[in-house]
């Protein structure tokens, strides 16, 4: 059985990321998931994000509880920015006994082929993907390595719950209560 690589910016954990781990550990057919914490993603804005450690951090409190999802900081020893292929490669080093498939939403499908050597992800692992709304999947649908699951839909992102933080808002229950916690006891997003 394979293990689930969700890699993200975690910035920070919010229920979305987590019942999306959680259906792909229970309700996939994977083994496990790990919570790849990014440093930073090529595609991403770097100035907008939390340190690395504290959105790890995040990470662990969040899951603490669950035994089939873990949270990896592998990418913190690789070199920056650190792109999928090269995480994979190093990954397959460390854990030859493991095989691994990759977790994504339909939105990072959409825009995978401008990925480093996407063709070669898509030989070599699958990738399990998660839909998005508004994300038209159709040129995917039948690929070999391609598998669109049912995963329960959540509009909710990390910007969401920044901007909630900075404006004042009450953001409970979109984050769980130690993460929150953490935000507060270090004035993030403020």
């Amino acid at each position: 059985m394979k293990t689930g690589l969700f890699f993200g910016s975690f910035n920070p954990i919010h229920i979305g990321h987590l019942i999306i781990a959680n259906y792909m550990a229970g309700f996939s057919g994977l083994k496990e998931v790990w919570l790849v914490v990014s440093p930073h993603n090529p595609l991403k804005n770097r100035n907008s994000l939390s340190n690395m450690y504290d959105r790890l951090e995040m990470a662990k409190l969040a899951t603490e509880t669950s035994d089939r999802i873990k949270v990896s900081d592998i990418e913190f020893s690789l070199p920056q920015p650190s792109y999928t292929i090269d995480t994979l490669a190093y990954l397959q080093e460390k854990y030859p006994g493991k095989e691994f498939a990759l977790i994504m939403g339909a939105d990072n499908l959409a825009s995978f082929k401008k990925w480093k050597n996407y063709e070669i992800i898509l030989k070599n692992y699958e990738i399990y993907v998660y839909p998005r709304p508004g994300v038209d999947l159709s040129e995917w649908a039948d690929h070999p390595s391609v598998k669109i699951t049912d995963t329960p839909q959540m509009d909710i992102s990390s910007t969401f719950i920044r901007k909630g933080i900075a404006a004042g808002k009450n953001v409970q229950y979109f984050v769980p209560d130690k993460v929150l916690s953490f935000i507060d006891s270090k004035n993030m997003y403020r």
